[in-house]
């Protein structure tokens, strides 16, 4: 059996829970997906005073160790976040303690990770100079200014740059820590993990912190009925996205003239017909091109892009890339 693995998680009062908890349990759905006599992750949550751990949403942990206690080799260092949005101002908590200890046990660590605003941490460490990171979109924009010397991508969920991992927001460190699941024991066990902790499967790295539905808002007045069929449209288009999805389509699916459709959807999205079928358009495109062996032409036919000109004119309009480019950054 291989050894057990073991996880240290860097903690501070007033963190986040689901920093903490997130990729905790990730790692501990997977030994018990892996099953045998010896634990695959042992996790243990490290703070500089240990003892009870207050957390941002008033729910208490209980540290196992001082930050002075961890010694010997770590094989996954994690250093969890927290945003501070008192008085409406977006403040990136950085812990002098952890940071400093950070110097020290990084070069220690087989990899190191950083989950939400802990990237800011990293990054005053110096941890994170000469690398690509990502963060909370919040705070994204703060870290690039504080720190020159890190390229910093606020849409990807997660980044890979050498030894040093980092994510967006918070629930996004799990799909880092499924990420590192898939590294140590293979895609098929974290599918696995994934699938018994009932998340996504399986969100990769490249994926923008902004799905498109989650893109658009609903700008309209309470209007149910009107709601659900946009709502439902928006899911059926999802499914059909080689179809014809002109705004003449979809407003015949829906029993409408095509103004008054055009009116509607954008009022319950914020955009127009056109631009949400080509973003969804593009999500799909861009998880092809980070998941599969689909050539370019079947990339642009089962996207609904149709044609590779179209594909190239998509990536390089929306996302400054070309779709080979894409595909060696994030595959």
């Amino acid at each position: 059996m291989p050894e057990t693995r073991r996880v240290v998680i860097a903690a501070f009062p007033g963190v986040e829970l689901l920093d903490v908890t997130g990729p905790a349990e990730v790692f501990s759905v997977a030994t018990r997906v892996i099953g045998g006599d010896r634990p695959a992750y042992r996790v243990r949550i490290a703070t500089a005073d240990g003892g009870e751990l207050p957390t941002g949403s008033g729910v208490r942990l209980l540290a196992d160790l001082t930050l002075d206690e961890v010694d010997g080799r770590v094989d996954t260092l994690l250093v969890a976040g927290a945003i501070d949005l008192a008085d409406g101002a977006v403040e990136p908590v950085v812990d002098a303690r952890v940071t400093a200890w950070l110097r020290r046990a990084a070069p220690r660590a087989r990899r190191t990770g950083a989950i939400c605003a802990g990237a800011h941490l990293l990054a005053a460490a110096g941890l994170l100079d000469g690398r690509r990171a990502t963060t909370h979109w919040l705070t994204a924009a703060r870290l690039a200014a504080e720190h020159p010397r890190v390229t910093v991508d606020p849409d990807p969920i997660f980044i890979r740059s050498g030894t040093m991992w980092t994510c967006a927001g918070v629930t996004s460190g799990m799909d880092m820590a499924l990420a590192m699941v898939a590294e140590d024991h293979g895609r098929a066990t974290a599918l696995a993990t994934a699938r018994m902790m009932v998340m996504y499967v399986k969100r990769s790295g490249g994926q923008s912190q902004f799905s498109v539905p989650l893109s658009v808002q609903d700008e309209a007045p309470a209007d149910g009925r009107a709601e659900d069929r946009i709502d439902e449209l928006r899911r059926w288009i999802a499914d059909h996205l080689a179809d014809d999805l002109s705004a003449e389509a979809l407003a015949e699916r829906l029993h409408l003239s095509v103004r008054h459709f055009t009116r509607v959807f954008r009022r319950h999205t914020g955009t127009t017909p056109a631009a949400y079928v080509e973003a969804a358009r593009l999500e799909a495109a861009r998880r092809l091109l980070e998941e599969s062996d689909h050539s370019l032409p079947e990339t642009a036919t089962v996207s609904g892009l149709g044609s590779v000109e179209t594909l190239h004119r998509s990536f390089r309009r929306r996302l400054g890339t070309t779709p080979a480019e894409y595909r060696r950054r994030f595959r």
